[in-house]
């Protein structure tokens, strides 16, 4: 019985405007139909169907009456009927989410081969080894994607091991090679391979292969990598995809066949010009897999001249339509164009940048969609750094540039060592023969993948442009030995762990451990970034801790410091003693005397990073953590104590070790992240502070009496009563006086603090009374709000976040029903009682487009993030003021 919805559309009943029913490819094929492309006929079940099915595990009622009546009108149109001996009609069934998923769900190709109409295809084509290439990769799909069901017998590298014995058998390297004879012996044997692991025999009922193949690709939508890769574009787990069922045309019936892929302007680097692959007499997953090593598009006009003339003008039809790169899968059969489907093609950072900048001046489209059209987090690959090249080093071999950027790193034979060795610490470049969508997880912990085969529209490059690592593909000098977790380059041995270094912008290999250095900022980039700062509302400052970083941030195009963390610049061995001894005092006079050392350090720390900012405002947050972090760990004093009493060492030594231990257990504190820190820790030891203000002030004074424009603003850490504030306020007021009063110059100086504990926002209208900026620290209130530590989240967040507990990470973008909306009353009470108060974040939430939209909701002055993700900030607070949320809205 029908539950009256309509499950079904044809092609023709489709459009673009039904992506989120009909998914990308569902609706783009509606879409392509009516301009009137050679689109082979077919039709989409609709996303609401995969949920229902998840969700019941059912095969929704009404769904199959509709199916069938969608498959009689294809018989129809196409002349052919599905399951006919004589005149077989044979379907491709594909998956189409929403948002684009490349390889990251199922295919099945040639449904509805069988013994009875593989004989009618025979018959009616006059050509064996096709029909029996066609049945074995049916076969071995079918088995794979349908059956298997995690049975390693079924899967497709089962059936790969067949086929490769056979064309051993054969003399034979390529699957093309095979005659007619080898083709029909491999099918034999996948048949039989089939049986006897399965149990019975290959299913030849053509509506049942339908059935099963339908339900397969709505149970992908949960693998594992399709999960992965949800994750990490951050795509909803509730959106479901479509299933397209589409008339089957072939690619591998001949040399005046052939199947590829071609984007109509270039993922890598952005040219204006048709780029793609294809091979002849192939079928598509042979180019996507990088089964086989493809030609470049350019040489279809030799081969093909007048259908290459017909593709490009197909190419420029869909630029015009949808005034966006369009990503097409096409399959020439006898000499025949057909076009499968097309998307908006995933493209790198730097392609991305270049296309919007010239699709401006094209006229194609205006800036503000140009702006919209770069995903803020790709603009991070454009920063990514290139290799150092030696004069005298020459590669030891070249492969095809993929992916662009330098990449250095350890060499990971699977992806399963590339996890483990990134969770180490390690760079890691990941080495495979091809890689698969099931490498998702090893691609993203590597700084680099190198492949020996595969095109430049494999798998392996379509995800390295994608997130921008480093890639090269189709490295034909590369030979790779899994079992021996080991690879040869040019017949040189590189085991796993060694270090290589590759350039995916050349293509080139080094087996040394190189330089790299980071890339200029000019050209369509900083077109680019002009236009998106034209725009936004939002200031974006950078975290810097050094002269080197504030440099950095500012040719990122930041406009000041938002977070300067003082303690890193107690670290280093020489700094690190004098905070100790000055820990250790026993009264203040050593105490003081420990201080004073430090204090021209930490004077010529602000001078150089006060002098790289350039009069821009540089906020300093004074010291924060526990004072135990300067400190050896108990354990490590112990056993120093011990070693000293082993060996007789002076009662003098003894004594201090002991010394040591005993400060190190009056510090040692059960939970030191709510203890004596921040500004508490400044209350009980105020000469810490007072040497860091005066450093602060006095380097500013320096400078101020070069000419030089200096703005300290100057954040006192962890306040949560409004108490604390003034009384750290005051005494610290009388320090930057008598500092101005010596140095007989006055600066520009501001006092403020940072929200970070909930009870300061919830009281901030008392707060703002005495600040002239709140910087949210939105690290440490996310953890006191949800009472969690981002150090041991990583156990429990990612299995909230599978269950469908959380949607988000709240430690990688803002909570904005819980930690928002503790800003939104902070950011309303303190504008009420100090309307002129600078509000800003200075948290790793600082660099994430979803909480920059937040941010400029609640109408702070600026984010702040780390140096490399200004240029992220600055388009995410540009794609927020235009009231988008950018392509990368999920």
């Amino acid at each position: 019985m029908s539950d009256g919805k309509k499950r079904v559309y044809l092609f023709r009943e489709s459009n673009a405007s039904m992506r989120d029913l009909l998914g990308g490819k569902g609706a783009n094929l509606g879409e392509m139909t009516h301009i009137g492309l050679p689109v082979p006929p077919g039709f989409t079940i609709t996303t609401e169907t995969c949920n229902d099915y998840l969700a019941n595990g059912e095969f929704p009622e009404g769904l199959w009456d509709q199916v069938l009546g969608a498959v009689r009108d294809v018989e129809e149109n196409m002349g052919k009927k599905f399951g006919d001996p004589q005149n077989p009609l044979l379907f491709s069934v594909r998956s189409g989410a929403k948002f684009s998923m490349p390889g990251m769900m199922d295919t099945i190709l040639n449904l509805g081969l069988n013994q009875e109409t593989l004989r009618g295809i025979i018959a009616a084509t006059d050509n064996p080894r096709f029909v029996y290439d066609s049945y074995r990769r049916f076969v071995m799909m079918f088995s794979d994607v349908v059956l298997a069901d995690g049975r390693k017998e079924l899967e497709k590298e089962a059936y790969e091991e067949i086929l490769d014995e056979i064309k051993e058998e054969q003399g034979v390297h390529l699957d093309s090679d095979l005659s007619a004879e080898g083709m029909q012996k491999v099918t034999e044997r996948f048949l039989a391979h089939f049986e006897q692991h399965y149990g019975s025999p290959f299913p030849a009922d053509v509506e049942e292969q339908l059935r099963l193949s339908i339900l397969a690709v709505f149970r992908s939508w949960s693998n594992p990598r399709a999960v992965i890769y949800r994750n990490k574009e951050k795509i909803a787990h509730d959106l479901g995809t479509a299933v397209n069922v589409q008339s089957m045309v072939f690619g591998n019936m001949g040399d005046d066949c052939g199947t590829g892929v071609a984007f109509t302007r270039n993922p890598a680097t952005g040219e204006a010009k048709v780029f793609g692959e294809y091979l002849r007499n192939a079928q598509g997953e042979d180019v996507v897999a990088g089964v086989r090593t493809p030609q470049p598009i350019d040489h279809l006009n030799n081969e093909f001249p007048k259908i290459y003339q017909q593709f490009e003008e197909i190419c420029g039809k869909l630029e015009d339509h949808y005034r966006e790169m369009q990503d097409i899968e096409f399959t020439i059969q006898n000499e025949r164009l057909f076009i499968l489907q097309c998307r908006t093609g995933k493209r790198t950072g730097g392609a991305a940048v270049r296309i919007a900048v010239e699709m401006v001046n094209e006229g194609r489209i205006n800036k503000e969609e140009a702006i919209n059209r770069v995903p803020p987090s790709q603009l991070e690959q454009l920063l990514h750094p290139r290799l150092v090249k030696p004069s005298d080093l020459k590669a030891v071999t070249t492969g095809l540039n993929a992916g662009p950027g330098g990449a250095v790193g350890h060499v990971a034979m699977d992806s399963p060592a590339a996890i483990r060795m990134h969770a180490e610490g390690k760079p890691v470049i990941l080495v495979r023969k091809i890689t698969n969508p099931d490498d998702l997880g090893g691609m993203l912990a590597a700084k680099g993948v190198l492949t020996s085969e595969g095109g430049r529209t494999s798998h392996a490059a379509l995800v390295a442009r994608q997130y921008g690592i480093p890639t090269i593909c189709g490295c034909t000098d590369l030979r790779v030995d899994d079992a021996g977790r080991q690879c040869t380059i040019n017949g040189q041995t590189v085991k796993e762990g060694d270090v290589i270094s590759i350039d995916g912008t050349t293509g080139e290999v080094y087996l040394a451990e190189l330089k790299t250095e980071p890339v200029a900022v000019s050209g369509d980039f900083a077109t680019f970034m002009e236009w998106a700062d034209s725009v936004r509302k939002l200031g974006v400052r950078a975290n810097a801790d050094t002269p080197e970083q504030a440099a950095e941030a500012v040719r990122l195009g930041a406009e000041g410091i938002g977070l300067c963390r003082t303690e890193h610049m107690f670290l280093g061995s020489e700094r690190v003693q004098h905070v100790r001894d000055m820990i250790l005092a026993e009264d203040e006079t050593a105490r003081q005397t420990a201080l004073d050392r430090l204090l021209p350090m930490q004077r010529e720390d602000f001078v150089g990073i006060f002098r790289a900012m350039g009069g821009r405002p540089v906020t300093v947050r004074l010291i924060d953590p526990p004072l135990h972090e300067f400190l050896p760990s108990g354990e490590e004093v112990r056993h120093d104590l011990h070693r000293l009493q082993a060996e007789n060492a002076s009662q003098e030594s003894i004594q201090a070790q002991i010394r040591l231990m005993g400060k190190v257990e009056e510090l040692h504190e059960e939970n030191p992240m709510l203890g004596l820190r921040g500004c508490r820790l400044s209350i009980v030891m105020p000469g810490i502070v007072n040497m860091q203000v005066a450093a602060i002030i006095g380097a500013a004074c320096e400078l101020a009496k070069k000419g030089e424009e200096v703005h300290p603003e100057i954040m006192i850490p962890l306040v949560g009563h409004i108490n604390e504030l003034t009384h750290l306020k005051g005494q610290l007021e009388d320090v930057a006086k008598q500092t101005m009063a010596a140095e007989g110059v006055q600066v520009d100086y501001s006092f403020g603090t940072m929200i970070e504990i909930p009870r300061a926002a919830l009281t901030a209208a008392e707060i703002a009374l005495e600040a002239s900026f709140f910087s949210f620290g939105t690290n440490d209130l996310t953890q006191m709000t949800y009472g969690l530590s981002r150090d041991d989240a990583g156990k429990f967040l990612p299995i909230y976040i599978e269950k469908g507990i959380f949607k988000a990470d709240p430690t990688e973008t803002i909570d904005r029903n819980g930690v928002g909306r503790l800003m939104k009353i902070c950011v309303d009470d303190a504008k009420q009682v100090n309307p002129n108060i600078k509000l800003g974040i200075c948290g790793e939430h600082g660099g994430d487009p979803a909480s920059i939209h937040l941010c400029n909701e609640l109408g702070l002055n600026y984010v702040s993030c780390s140096p490399l993700r200004v240029p992220v900030a600055r388009l995410a607070a540009a794609q927020a003021a235009l009231g988008s949320q950018g392509p990368a809205d999920k």
